[in-house]
């Protein structure tokens, strides 16, 4: 029957598809904060898709070397970054802190400003340096920029699930690995020199033809794949590349890249960060 000229609009609960997908590579990491920049870590991988193509494993090109380390990979993907080919890499880590963290500290509102403050503190990104030997207090000044496992991201808040980037040593904890990832993260900015947007911090909408680093969080989606004998570390970085590819592929990106949030909510998360994929 046709709607009456009265008749309130009807909302699109679905967002209507994009005409083209917005990247042209998609690249799925899981990260370790395990012993050192340089050791060779089994469960530290990394999935790439070119276009409509399967997800494939990257594997290192260190001779001699089976497995990445923090260093050669976080190389490897500056040189991604660094090339004219619209790619998307989403990472399991956390890329800020909470807000709370920034309130204890005087820290400006300021994403790069915490990254410098960060590592000069927590220098994890050095070649033989261990997370664990700054929070023992034998290098770093790790105690001057300590948080409290009680304080949440509003992303992490919202999974429902997800752990405090300050909860160390605990199952499913991602806290080493974003302590160890972050520093790794200013230099892949530093090294890109402003050619790739790290989401959300860059804005929310990234412009056409850029390529973009968010950080991503496996338990999301790996379900919606099969393990097909991939090990959990190699499960975890295919679903994410997987999925980067089919929501793009399908048109549905911008839906996760402008999550719905309140004005507050958003000048929180331009400071915290968000996780691509958390509705």
């Amino acid at each position: 029957m046709p709607a009456c000229p009265s008749d309130p609009p009807r909302l699109r609960l679905v967002p209507k598809p994009e005409k083209k997908p917005r990247f042209a590579r998609y690249i799925g990491i899981d990260y370790s904060g395990a012993e050192v920049p340089t050791s060779p870590l089994k469960g530290l991988r990394a999935y790439v898709a070119d276009g409509d193509g399967p997800p494939r494993e990257a594997t290192t090109t260190e001779p001699g070397r089976k497995y990445w380390c923090r260093q050669a990979l976080t190389d490897w993907l500056a040189q991604r970054l660094g090339e004219d080919i619209p790619t998307l890499v989403g990472i399991d880590h956390g890329f800020s802190f909470p807000l709370a963290y920034f309130e204890q500290y005087g820290l400006p509102d300021d994403w790069p400003a915490f990254l410098d403050d960060f590592a000069a503190h927590w220098p994890t990104d050095e070649p033989y340096m261990y997370v664990d030997f700054i929070r023992q207090g034998a290098f770093g000044d790790g105690a001057a920029r300590m948080g409290s496992s009680r304080w949440r991201r509003l992303c992490e808040i919202r999974t429902g699930r997800a752990k405090s980037v300050f909860h160390f040593d605990v199952p499913g904890s991602v806290a080493k690995a974003t302590f160890a990832g972050l520093t790794m993260l200013r230099r892949i900015r530093q090294e890109t020199d402003g050619k790739a947007v790290f989401w959300p911090f860059d804005g929310f909408m990234p412009p056409a033809g850029a390529s973009v680093v968010a950080e991503a969080y496996p338990s999301l989606v790996s379900h919606l794949y099969p393990r097909n004998g991939r090990t959990p570390d190699q499960h975890d970085a295919f679903c994410l590349c997987a999925w980067l590819q089919a929501t793009d592929r399908a048109g549905r990106l911008s839906a996760f890249l402008e999550p719905s949030l309140s004005d507050a909510e958003r000048e929180a998360v331009a400071i915290e960060g968000w996780i691509l994929g958390l509705a």
